[in-house]
């Protein structure tokens, strides 16, 4: 902590009859919240466009929505197609030391359960890539996944659970579950590519629906 802010948060303290490490703590939050807002979104093939025209994914329209309510931040997609957490936890401090956003959001751990890996280990690395943008000063919303039925229960049911644990464990905002409304409903392959694995551009709108609400919480 430079001596300037160090005075200031001693000013701070003093004036609101708080400790100095009080007075420290609100004057960064304080600092935080006049930094112009950055969404950084590290994310797989779900969020980085796969088999749609530009512009027309959830991420871009998130960009477009921020216009329509008013909402000045910019987006930042570092979202990668085939992505894992592996793949995001060794790229994200990198992200942060050159965009340095104030909110990161977290779509990773699908292609992590497409290759049946360890739980646990998904786990671990959705933890330390939310507590790593934490301490870099920027606010955290998880984006959970389900599995298909075809895992077995028992792996689909800790895999949907991990997301709301790691959430809950760090403080972090939650979106249970980016496919609700086009995975889990009735004629669910018309909201699917060929693959029926990657939504098709009918249902980007319905994901960014299911995504802002929490992210506008904390944009607020």
């Amino acid at each position: 902590m430079n001596r300037r802010y160090c005075i200031a948060a001693g000013v701070l303290a003093a004036a609101a009859g708080l400790s100095s490490a009080s007075g420290a703590a609100i004057l960064t939050r304080a600092i935080q919240a006049s930094r112009p807002k950055t969404i950084l979104v590290l994310g797989d093939s779900l969020s980085s466009e796969y088999g749609l025209k530009r512009g027309s994914g959830w991420v871009a329209l998130l960009e477009k929505k921020l216009k329509a309510e008013n909402l000045s931040a910019s987006v930042v997609n570092a979202s990668i197609s085939g992505d894992t957490t592996s793949g995001g936890r060794s790229r994200l401090p990198a992200l942060l030391a050159q965009h340095k956003p104030t909110h990161v959001i977290l779509e990773l751990g699908a292609n992590d359960a497409l290759r049946g890996l360890q739980l646990q280990l998904t786990q671990d690395k959705l933890t330390f890539m939310t507590q790593t943008a934490q301490q870099a000063g920027a606010r955290v919303l998880l984006i959970g996944m389900q599995v298909p039925p075809n895992y077995g229960r028992d792996y689909g049911e800790h895999f949907a659970a991990l997301f709301a644990s790691v959430a809950k464990a760090n403080k972090a905002a939650l979106v249970p579950f980016l496919l609700k409304g086009i995975a889990d409903v009735p004629d669910s392959t018309r909201l699917f590519q060929a693959d029926r694995i990657h939504p098709n551009e009918e249902a980007h709108p319905l994901m960014l629906g299911n995504v802002w609400p929490e992210l506008k919480k904390l944009l607020k």
